[in-house]
């Protein structure tokens, strides 16, 4: 058992809601921080934990980890006994997707919410393309497997579900059958519904 002290730092009305649902996943006992949005989230103070001034970000011990998907690996492997994240030998799937969702996939759908396009003749300067292109690539996936990384639901589906959960509710990506069915089974969880409790309670 980690006996190190676990804090999150988050705001219940940011992504810090991925990184709750990844700490309740993990069974971790921890203390939570709200940072209002405005002058205390770029305190000194704070931006001594995360210089970019936002949450969440996590204090475990001595080491502070911000970024959601970095949370969620880190989370999978402090907390080993959880089962969430793959043996060493089989985390291809894993990695990929977990960046896959952080990197092309947010670019693409924040793109998108804000009006932006690449030109169809620039695609080959955006990391990701196009969004339909991005979604594409998830959709293989998720049309084959109950979840990102095959049968086994992994910190992985954390960060991958909120993403097309949140692009569903909020209309910013297609819905497609795939994503629909892949959001409801990963948000049918126990952690899934503590997280959603706290931050619900505090937000």
């Amino acid at each position: 058992m980690d006996h190190k002290k676990l804090t999150l730092y988050t705001n219940p009305r940011s992504r810090g809601r991925i990184a709750r649902w990844m700490l309740e996943e993990a069974g971790a006992t921890y203390d939570t921080e709200i940072i209002e949005y405005g002058p205390p989230m770029k305190s000194p103070e704070y931006l001594a934990i995360n210089p970019m001034g936002k949450v969440p970000a996590i204090r475990h011990g001595d080491t502070v980890v911000t970024e959601c998907a970095a949370i969620c690996a880190y989370m999978a492997d402090a907390f080993p006994d959880a089962n969430l994240a793959p043996a060493l030998s089989n985390r291809g799937a894993y990695y990929r997707w977990l960046f896959f969702a952080a990197g092309p996939l947010e670019s693409a759908i924040t793109n998108k919410a804000l009006g932006f396009e690449v030109p169809e003749d620039r695609e080959v300067m955006a990391g990701y393309g196009s969004l339909s292109r991005a979604l594409d690539a998830i959709d293989s996936v998720l049309g084959n497997s109950p979840y990102i990384t095959g049968d086994t639901f992994t910190a992985a589906d954390v960060y991958v579900g909120s993403q097309i959960s949140w692009g569903l509710q909020f209309e910013t990506i297609e819905k497609r059958d795939s994503f629909v069915n892949y959001a409801a089974r990963v948000t049918d969880r126990d952690a899934y519904r503590r997280a959603n409790e706290l931050d619900g309670s505090m937000g």
